[in-house]
């Protein structure tokens, strides 16, 4: 029988199934599965062979942990967040705010460089309001804190400032490395969990764990550094310039070895 307030009810629709979704939203079944698992998104309801599928209202609850993911949230912060909260229109307004004010830095960002650009052609001197605008480092010591701990930024930039030149450059080095060979995995069509990707994913974990003690990187936050290369523009483009699919093959080898235990 037709709804006669002419309302349709969002969670009457047929489900969308995990891969739509996930192709959709920019992250792999497996980040899915793995939210299902423990509870941060679980799945509307589950078909034959085990497939998956979401209503609209575990869409909205997705965009909302992708957009938690994105100021700089764990998992578990977030899931603490989502089930605390009920008015969906409220957050999401509130997420608004904050897309607008980071949309408002990049824009100062991209005029600060475009000055700079305009002033060196002409040989006009430097100002430190206009080169600097839009430029907060201490945006990203809140971020690191809220993920991994107040004291973590501070360890991570007393590393980096006790490296001489050229082991800085070395550090630099194999990121780059890393990036073509993602970008290689990502062209090849290779699985995650082939050859290749397993040795990417080894090389990154042994990268990182040179600014990291071994027993902080977790499973848990190989997979929260993973899946910032899709969810923040600053670190996808750490990868994606070597060539399209870079960031993504890059995070679904980081996947695979942590599903795999690392």
């Amino acid at each position: 029988m037709s709804d006669p307030t002419g309302t349709a009810d969002p969670a009457a629709k047929a489900p969308h199934g995990i891969a739509d979704v996930a192709r959709s939203a920019g992250v792999s079944s497996r980040t899915l599965r793995h939210y299902d698992a423990i509870g941060l998104l679980p799945a509307t309801a589950v078909g034959d062979g085990g497939l998956r599928r979401y209503d609209d209202r575990a869409l909205v609850r997705l965009q909302r942990i992708l957009l938690l993911r994105g100021l700089g949230l764990g998992l578990s912060a977030i899931r603490d967040v989502l089930d605390g909260e009920q008015d969906d229109v409220v957050a999401l307004t509130a997420h608004v705010a904050w897309l607008e004010r980071e949309r408002d830095r990049i824009a100062r960002q991209l005029q600060a460089v475009r000055t700079t650009i305009t002033r060196l052609r002409k040989g006009e001197d430097m100002t430190m309001h206009d080169t600097f605008d839009g430029f907060d480092q201490s945006r990203f010591r809140e971020e690191v804190a809220e993920r991994w701990g107040a004291d973590a930024w501070e360890r991570g930039a007393a590393w980096w400032g006790a490296q001489d030149g050229s082991a800085k450059d070395a550090f630099q080095a194999e990121q780059r490395a890393i990036a073509t060979d993602a970008a290689a995995l990502a062209a090849s069509g290779a699985a995650p969990t082939s050859e290749q990707g397993v040795a990417l994913a080894r090389r990154q974990f042994a990268w990182l764990a040179q600014a990291t003690p071994p027993a902080e990187l977790t499973a848990e936050r190989f997979r929260t550094l993973a899946d910032m290369y899709i969810a923040d523009e600053r670190f996808t483009h750490a990868y994606e310039w070597a060539g399209a699919g870079a960031s993504r093959a890059l995070r679904d080898a980081m996947y695979a070895l942590a599903d795999a235990g690392l």
